[in-house]
């Protein structure tokens, strides 16, 4: 007899052990269905465009708690409505990672500064141009770097190169002594080798 209720006892002991587990798992698949829900929401609103409609402008102000994929969903967004300069930032702050969106943001930036520098290169003051082209460019090469495969990027920067070619080389080399150029002053020619 009591060999059959110390059997008992552990069936019990199972059967909360299992509905225990059973619970756990519950939970877990709830809190999976709703994060993947809310994954599918921003997925759409990004979609859409449409996601400084929904946080606000305020939003795009403070956007250090928000994720690295809406941030980046918000310089787009600047960017489409004509704010340059506040995508840029955007773009910028999410270079630092060292990731495909980090990749993906230096990529965009370096496009905005070429789309910039060809309209500055149109208008009236083309110089002014030229400071953002070398800007795309060290944006462009960093992002080789990291991708090396990236040939989009690597396009670009051959766009860029012929938009504001590099300096050569040769040109910035310091020219070169004469062969026969006295090197020290002591002996040199003309110049008195003692006091009088």
């Amino acid at each position: 007899m009591p060999a059959a209720r110390t059997l008992g006892l552990s069936r019990r002991a199972r059967r909360r052990g299992l509905l225990g587990l059973l619970a756990v798992l519950l939970l877990a698949l709830v809190l999976d269905a709703s994060t993947l829900w809310r994954a599918s929401r921003w997925n759409g609103l990004i979609r859409e465009g449409r996601v400084l409609a929904v946080l606000g402008p305020e939003a795009a102000r403070v956007p250090q708690e928000l994720p690295a994929a809406l941030r980046f969903a918000i310089a787009g967004e600047q960017a489409a409505r004509g704010q340059g300069e506040a995508a840029l930032d955007g773009w910028r702050a999410l270079q630092s990672e060292d990731s495909a969106l980090g990749r993906a943001a230096r990529f965009n930036a370096a496009n905005a500064l070429l789309r910039e520098a060809e309209r500055l290169r149109a208008g009236q003051q083309p110089g002014q141009a030229i400071a953002l082209v070398e800007l795309a460019k060290e944006n462009l090469r960093e992002l080789l770097r990291q991708d090396p495969g990236h040939w989009a990027a690597r396009y670009n920067l051959e766009r860029a190169q012929r938009l504001q070619p590099d300096a050569d080389p040769a040109d910035i080399a310091p020219a070169a002594a004469p062969q026969n150029a006295e090197r020290a002053a002591t002996t040199m020619r003309g110049v008195a080798q003692g006091l009088p």
